[in-house]
């Protein structure tokens, strides 16, 4: 059974650092590698930026260490809660909210320089409908001339060879092992992920099952997307320049529409 992304991500919160060889490694490195791609595309060495779909805190905590100003949000009540301890673990004032991409207007927070939408999260939206009123959401979060700037998988290479499971990771903590693999069921160009950790235990070893359903987010559907919303300077970043295990996308929100409007409003 394949279960609601909001459902999937409440029970994966317990876990989800697991995935991790070292979670706290990660925010560091995750930090290390979008925080100067946050700070050159928007101009700030300490940016405004709302994480809308902050998980955990991977990324929030480590952009906030690093100097910037942070607003999470995801649709789990259960990785806000355990985003918020983290926050509070590390001596880091993080607002967290409950919020789906989709309406972002519950944040009371406004005038973002960048938003955030890293670990693959978009590919969630199943049709286009949705991709496309998240965006809109996205922009009416920031200023003009403010960033989104997203993380994902490159959909347009996998669906050519559409792979069946990811190879998986082997970790060792405390003297005990622990692997990490996915099972990925193609249907059309969306697949059922399955994620399975293992875990050893003095009682033997305990798997961990966790699915949900993703859509396989080809470019040029976010591209249209977000030259929708007003999106423009869209710049596609790949791993073999920044060292990110996903693509990334910085698109920057033009003020023309608004402009224009005021004008003939006027």
């Amino acid at each position: 059974m394949v279960e609601s992304v909001e459902v999937f991500y409440d029970d994966l919160a317990e876990s989800y650092h697991l995935m991790f060889e070292n979670w706290d490694h990660s925010i560091a490195r995750h930090a290390a590698i979008l925080g100067p791609i946050l700070e050159q595309h928007s101009g700030k060495v300490s940016a405004y930026v709302l994480d809308c779909a902050c998980g955990i805190g991977t990324q929030a905590l480590g952009l906030a260490q690093r100097g910037h100003i942070l607003v999470g949000s995801d649709l789990s009540k259960s990785a806000i809660a355990r985003a918020t301890h983290e926050a509070r673990m590390r001596d880091l004032d993080i607002p967290f909210h409950v919020a789906d991409m989709r309406n972002l207007s519950v944040i009371p927070e406004n005038g973002f320089d960048a938003v955030l939408i890293a670990d693959n999260a978009l590919p969630h939206l199943l049709s286009q409908s949705d991709l496309e009123q998240a965006i809109i959401e996205i922009a009416a979060k920031l200023k003009d001339s403010g960033i989104l700037l997203a993380t994902l998988r490159d959909y347009d290479h996998l669906l050519s060879i559409r792979p069946a499971m990811l190879e998986p990771a082997f970790y060792e903590q405390d003297g005990r092992t622990r692997f990490v693999h996915q099972v990925w069921q193609w249907h059309g160009e969306q697949y059922a992920l399955h994620v399975y950790i293992t875990l050893e235990t003095e009682n033997g070893w305990r798997v961990k099952h966790f699915a949900s359903t993703y859509r396989a987010l080809r470019r040029s559907d976010l591209n249209q997307a977000l030259q929708a919303a007003g999106f423009t300077d869209i710049r596609w970043l790949e791993p073999g320049t920044t060292s990110f295990y996903q693509p990334i996308v910085v698109a920057r929100k033009s003020g023309a529409r608004r402009l224009i409007k005021s004008r003939r409003d006027g």
